[in-house]
């Protein structure tokens, strides 16, 4: 299995290269900008990119989609609770919201929705979905399951912290709530690379996260 990251866009997103070697499929989590970068990376290592998978909507996370399924010709999926930040303006909203400007059209159309427990495919290896709504209302984690699980958790935890719920229908009890029933329950050593920063493991977030002393 390859598991790989790597930092792209204005906003530094963790995107996430994961394959099957055996097989040459691999599937791209949150390509947030830079898209010939990662095309490039993925010719590197001898993979056709058969899904781009959003863990949510955010601009810094989806910056790249349309580039990269034009250079790949992949299908884009999401959770369909997101789809409002993404279609009908909802990109250019959170930019000009930001006060970046950039003024982008329509984003390619969502060709698979996915949700809680659902598989994606590439080659032999399965990702499993896990519907973590809090940072938004349809934000996902994908877990991989080899040797040690390895989970893109997107902006839901991070190393020493956890996602914002200000923003866009945000809920800081669906936040902690995702993050108790659905992250704390994986195995200690499972490595989480979040949306941004450095990767971590369950248990180091156990003992050192600030915001899970009082979970």
């Amino acid at each position: 299995m390859i598991f790989e990251h790597f930092p792209v866009g204005p906003l530094q997103c963790n995107c996430v290269i994961l394959g099957d070697e055996e097989r040459g499929e691999a599937i791209v989590v949150d390509p947030g900008g830079e898209a010939s970068r990662i095309f490039a990376r993925l010719g590197e290592l001898n993979m056709k990119c058969v899904g781009i998978v959003h863990t949510h909507t955010h601009f810094d996370h989806v910056g790249g989609t349309a580039e990269l399924q034009e250079l790949t010709g992949a299908p884009t999926l999401l959770h369909e609770d997101d789809l409002f930040l993404y279609e009908k303006g909802g990109l250019q909203m959170q930019l000009d919201t930001f006060g970046i400007p950039l003024k982008i059209g329509e984003p390619p159309a969502i060709d698979r929705f996915v949700a809680d427990s659902d598989v994606v495919v590439c080659g032999e290896q399965e990702v499993a979905v896990l519907h973590t709504p809090g940072h938004t209302p349809g934000s996902i984690c994908l877990q991989a399951v080899g040797s040690t699980p390895v989970i893109a958790s997107g902006d839901t935890l991070f190393a020493g912290g956890v996602g914002r719920t200000d923003l866009w229908r945000g809920d800081t009890e669906q936040m902690m709530r995702s993050i108790r029933d659905r992250l704390l329950t994986l195995p200690d050593d499972a490595i989480i690379v979040p949306g941004h920063g450095p990767a971590t493991t369950i248990a180091q977030e156990k003992r050192n996260n600030p915001f899970l002393a009082m979970r």
